[in-house]
């Protein structure tokens, strides 16, 4: 078998390979000591069953499960090393991966998932701009009945520059709204070709969020249950926000409508997906009857129900 090595990292190997009954390049990811902690080895498996239930195509689909070898679509590259690229990209480009992301977006919170871990390297890519994503290790349920103490007992969840502000703020309760806020951190970092929020660490990140989107309202202070943050975001006085035109020099109009309407920091402000893929800036892509939705996940084996 002509086998690559094509990524490692924290979450394992993956390597390139051909399948001999198919003839399909395919990726494989071997996920090292999976049983070595219940963290890994929840991930592995919340992963494994959320990707077994999607079935759509802007979304990483699981082929075969061999041992602890899982069996992927392969894709030449990913967002983030486009992005930091010298590829050029259009206003063209732009909105295709846009529409696809979302378009994926609306089909894994039908299914009553949030992903949680939203960035532009879990976003993969390739030859034709076709993207999917991936990673689905952090993702987690709200479906009816589920127990969600795991999911706010997680509050430090997606990577740092995507996390939305009431994960930061460690407020005790959150929706699919906090993909709706990595989704527009990546829309700026494709727009610039740099992060909006590179934060150097948890403090810093509201500080540059504050600084950029200005003082979040009284509303959404009185919720936040830590004295802590409070104080924190009060030190820096009252913060006027910054306009669009000079955090995406480079963007539309309508590329700038649509992003400040993603990146508001008060979540039940921020625009849904549903809402999101009816923005005039996707309209030329848009194909609403390709916008599919899923059945909701739901776990049916009571030993694990309580990780997903």
């Amino acid at each position: 078998l002509d086998v690559k090595n094509i990524g490692t990292g924290a979450y394992g190997v993956v390597c390139s390979a051909i399948d001999r009954i198919t003839g399909r390049k395919v990726a494989i990811k071997k996920v090292p000591n999976i049983f070595g902690t219940i963290t890994v080895t929840k991930q592995t498996l919340r992963e494994v069953k959320i990707l077994r239930h999607f079935h759509h195509p802007n979304i990483i689909a699981v082929l075969d499960i061999e041992n602890i070898y899982i069996v992927l679509n392969l894709m030449e590259t990913d967002l983030h090393r486009i992005i930091h690229s010298a590829q050029p990209l259009t206003d063209h480009h732009v909105r295709f991966f846009m529409y696809q992301i979302l378009r994926a977006l609306k089909y894994i919170h039908s299914a009553n998932i949030i992903h949680r871990d939203l960035k532009p390297s879990n976003i993969m890519v390739n030859a034709n701009c076709q993207v999917k994503i991936g990673d689905f290790g952090m993702a987690r349920s709200l479906a009816p009945g589920n127990d969600r103490k795991d999911l706010f007992m997680t509050q430090y969840v997606s990577t740092r520059w995507y996390r939305a502000p009431e994960i930061l703020f460690s407020l005790l309760d959150y929706s699919y709204s906090v993909d709706v806020w990595s989704v527009g951190c990546i829309f700026g970092e494709i727009l610039n070709r740099r992060q909006l929020f590179p934060g150097k660490d948890h403090v810093n990140q509201i500080k540059l969020i504050i600084h950029h989107l200005g003082t979040p309202s009284d509303d959404l202070l009185n919720r936040i249950p830590s004295d802590i943050i409070k104080r924190v975001i009060l030190s820096y006085g009252t913060i006027a926000p910054v306009p669009w035109r000079e955090l995406a020099p480079n963007a539309s109009p309508s590329a700038i409508a649509l992003l400040s309407v993603m990146l508001k920091i008060c979540p039940w402000e921020r625009t849904s997906v549903e809402k999101a893929l009816g923005h005039p800036y996707l309209s030329e892509f848009r194909d609403e009857q390709s916008e599919i939705t899923c059945e909701p996940f739901v776990s049916t084996d009571s030993s694990t129900q309580h990780i997903c």
